[in-house]
């Protein structure tokens, strides 16, 4: 069992039931609106949309989890009645908190990160911009779009990709990454290799977008420490890209990926990487079911307990062809943006996607309708 399980609250037994337990609880940010200044809510993370309740989950001794949802107006009262004070105030801290700028990026709002894969077989649009040229004018169009961070990466990560020589990854990425920022763009590399990420770096790029969370390989780790000012976004991933497919399992997802990610950040604090340096990606699709996927998507707030902006990336991604199996991956446009609108509602800082101009426009009009 690997799904949180929904409780019914139905007297204050069950609410001490939980303040009793002794193990680890877990926080999700809910009942969402628009306005953080209304006073029955908190700010979500320091922007502009706030949250009027807590989903407090706990793990079960026999897999799987069980929750309760507690509004704000009486957090108060089971806080003082758990003897969790400090640790619910700390988490409120956490969930609330503005973010540091990241690569010079406000973290107030939703940032549109254009993908732009310079690659021959990437799952949705491999060999589309497979030339430096194409690539380049690519991500000019998609900065045009409204994209404030490129995303360029050189070696496919989809199931039974394959393998790309370290010197064709950067003779892919690092001509790209010039150019497009001495245009003046903010561009990350999307790798896990640490020449790649050192090439990518010298080249211009602001930020290292690694799918291993760092754990690739031992050098990646300490060159974006040595580099001291680098940002870095840790992305969750169940085995590697060739086999993370065959039967992925776990005892929560949702907690499952919350514990990897806090404990790749405290990897990265012990190695000198302060966590306002950090990013972190629950890794959607990377070693996932699609009943994984979905119950991650629908929990996205839990990761603004890391006290780090959080990415999104479900763009294309098979899981909307698992729902709409006609969809081939240039015709998951209507998924991949009502995942970035399900994103953007809960607080997501990045938006990793495919299509800049149509989710701009989504977000646009999601937004204006949310200041009615």
């Amino acid at each position: 069992m690997d799904k949180i399980e929904g409780s019914v609250l139905r007297s204050p037994a069950d609410v001490r039931g939980f303040a009793d337990f002794d193990g680890p609880l877990y926080y999700v940010p809910t009942g969402f609106i628009d306005r953080a200044d209304d006073p029955q809510t908190l700010p979500l993370a320091g922007g502009r949309r706030g949250f009027s309740a807590l989903e407090i989950i706990r793990r079960r001794e026999n897999g799987g989890a069980q929750s309760m949802i507690l509004p704000l107006l009486a957090l108060e009262g089971w806080v003082q009645n758990s003897g969790r004070v400090d640790e619910i105030n700390a988490v409120i801290d956490r969930l609330t908190g503005n973010r540091r700028a990241f690569a010079n990026q406000d973290m107030d709002s939703s940032h549109i990160m254009g993908i732009v894969n310079v690659t021959p077989d990437s799952f949705s649009d491999g060999g589309d911009h497979n030339t430096v040229e194409r690539a380049i004018a690519h991500g000019r169009a998609l900065a045009g779009q409204g994209a404030s961070i490129l995303d360029i990466g050189g070696e496919s990560t989809r199931p039974g990709a394959a393998a790309v020589s370290i010197e064709e990854e950067i003779e892919r990425v690092v001509p790209v990454i010039r150019a497009l920022a001495d245009d003046g763009h903010c561009v990350s590399v999307d790798t896990r290799h640490a020449a790649v990420m050192a090439a990518a770096m010298e080249a211009g790029a602001q930020i290292v977008n690694d799918v291993t969370a760092l754990e690739g390989e031992e050098a990646s780790l300490e060159f974006v420490s040595q580099s001291d000012t680098a940002p870095v976004i840790l992305m969750h991933m169940q085995g590697e890209p060739g086999t993370m497919q065959d039967n992925p399992r776990y005892d929560c997802v949702v907690l499952d990926v919350y514990d990897y990610l806090l404990d790749r950040i405290e990897s990265c604090e012990r190695a000198g990487i302060s966590r306002d340096r950090i990013c972190v990606d629950p890794g959607i699709g990377f070693g996932k079911s699609l009943t994984h996927n979905i119950e991650l998507l629908s929990r996205l707030s839990i990761f603004h307990g890391l006290g780090c902006p959080v990415l999104l990336g479900a763009s294309r991604k098979s899981f909307i062809g698992k729902i709409d199996p006609s969809a081939s991956p240039k015709q998951r446009l209507g998924g991949s943006l009502a995942a970035a609108l399900n994103g953007w509602r809960q607080g997501m800082q990045i938006l990793r996607v495919h299509d800049v101009e149509q989710t701009v426009q989504a977000l646009s009009i999601a937004s204006a309708i949310g200041t009615v």
